[in-house]
């Protein structure tokens, strides 16, 4: 079904040629005779035009009409038919008018989500227009259907509508809870619903059999906050299920007040499932505390840390807007046996410190590792990270890059430097060009910088 959705919408729907020609006004009295006429010939799209046609009109034509004995009887029949039979844009364009026909329209529906041999699309139709109307037997009808229904695509349809129903829905959800086959679709609606009211429902289910419920109760109790709920998420990183302990992991990295958290999330740095790991990496960035920037540093430092994790490391050493942290980059930098790739990553972490204190910080970094670098691709990172910082103090590092032998260096370092302050870098290269011999190497890149400096 959401195959057939996308191709919809990525169609060019043009307007029937029909449609496109000045149409001669008939009263809705006559459209509504032709539109049983289109009905008759099972011409769907043209019925769902003229049903258009009649629901578009001004409000005294409409009041007219519908004074007329069986009027909304016989629209609320031509536009079921159209449910039932018309084809996928046909169902689309007249799903539209159904909230004007009015709460009759729910039993027709309901009829035909009973039909064991009505067309699958058009149930899926039925489900979608019945989400229109909050009543209590549209709840009841969407309840009975995941009790019975084995379409994934109809049931994702009522649990959508359910938790798009709120509060009026959850007690009657609560009655899914107490069956095997419907349970899933009861946590899967209360985890969308996201209000106080399903909290003690989720507790109920937060040590189910099923993995995908567990998880699902616990990522839906994460956008709640109370000692309680905080307890169960540190009580979930112990399940056995990656699912569950990634959605704890998650939640917890939004709780940054709550004690002594680092010390439950650091173990999951060494998790036996790498997404678990990156996770907590992602979690203890966000808590930002000298702590959890203690805990990611260690991690870091392991000859054992696969590559990819590292990565997250460094970037959650970024997140954190402390002194200490831009020093563990540092001494990482530095000293550690780092791949190249990892390496890049700590010079791009730095260059998007925004924390105005510690921007000088950062760029002092990236000064003293640049003497040392052999990688082209860092040196060209480095000279874009100066330039990001913006710190004065840089302008001599980027331009000695300019007696760099690989000429992207040199382009990057001229990049930079327009980038830090175009006019002073500029009076800078002129006064250097004067002194240094042109067949030196800077002599060399600091021509090539004035040649390209206004392109």
């Amino acid at each position: 079904m959401l195959a057939r959705i996308r191709e919809f919408y990525v169609k060019v729907i043009f307007k029937n040629a029909e449609r496109a020609k000045i149409v001669q006004k008939l009263s809705n009295s006559e459209i509504l005779e032709q539109a049983r006429t289109s009905a008759t010939l099972q011409d769907w799209a043209r019925l769902c035009q003229d049903l258009q046609q009649i629901f578009t009109t001004d409000d005294r034509a409409k009041t007219a009409l519908f004074s007329e004995p069986n009027t909304s009887v016989i629209l609320l029949d031509l536009a079921m038919q159209v449910i039932e039979f018309g084809s996928f844009q046909d169902r689309w364009d007249v799903a539209k008018l159904f909230p004007n026909i009015g709460i009759e329209a729910i039993a027709p529906l309901i009829n035909l989500l009973n039909d064991e041999d009505a067309d699958p699309e058009a149930k899926w139709f039925a489900v979608r227009i019945l989400g229109s109307f909050n009543h209590p037997r549209v709840i009841e009808a969407l309840i009975e259907l995941l009790k019975t229904s084995q379409s994934e695509d109809l049931n994702a349809m009522a649990v959508s509508i359910l938790a798009s129903m709120g509060k009026t829905a959850v007690s009657m959800i609560e009655a899914l809870l107490a069956q095997d086959s419907t349970r899933l679709f009861a946590v899967q609606a209360l985890g969308q619903i996201r209000r106080s009211e399903t909290v003690p429902l989720l507790m109920k289910v937060i040590h189910d059999p099923d993995v995908q419920i567990r998880a699902i109760a616990i990522e839906a109790l994460s956008s709640f906050h109370s000692d309680e709920i905080t307890a169960v998420l540190i009580e979930s990183l112990q399940d056995v299920a990656v699912p569950v302990r990634l959605a704890a992991v998650t939640g917890l990295g939004f709780r940054p007040d709550y004690p002594n958290l680092v010390a439950h999330l650091q173990p999951l740095l060494f998790d036996l499932n790498l997404e678990v790991c990156r996770q907590s990496a992602i979690a203890l960035g966000r808590l930002g505390t000298s702590q959890a920037a203690t805990a990611l540093y260690e991690v870091l430092q392991s000859q054992h840390t696969p590559e990819n994790l590292s990565i997250e490391l460094v970037r959650a050493l970024g997140w954190i807007a402390l002194p200490e942290a831009l020093s563990y980059l540092e001494t990482a930098l530095l000293h550690l046996s780092l791949s190249e790739t990892v390496q890049l990553e700590i010079v791009q972490t730095l260059g998007r410190i925004d924390v105005f204190d510690l921007k000088s910080q950062a760029t002092q970094i990236l000064l003293h590792r640049l003497p040392k670098l052999e990688s082209v691709g860092i040196r060209q990172a480095i000279a874009l990270s100066l330039s990001h910082l913006g710190d004065p103090d840089s302008m001599n590092a980027l331009v000695a890059l300019l007696a760099d032998t690989e000429d992207s260096v040199r382009f990057h370092a001229i990049s930079a430097l327009k980038t830090l302050n175009a006019e002073l870098s500029h009076q800078h290269l002129e006064r250097l060009a004067k002194i240094e011999p042109e067949e030196s190497e800077l002599g060399r890149g600091i021509a090539i910088a004035l040649r390209e400096w206004h392109f």
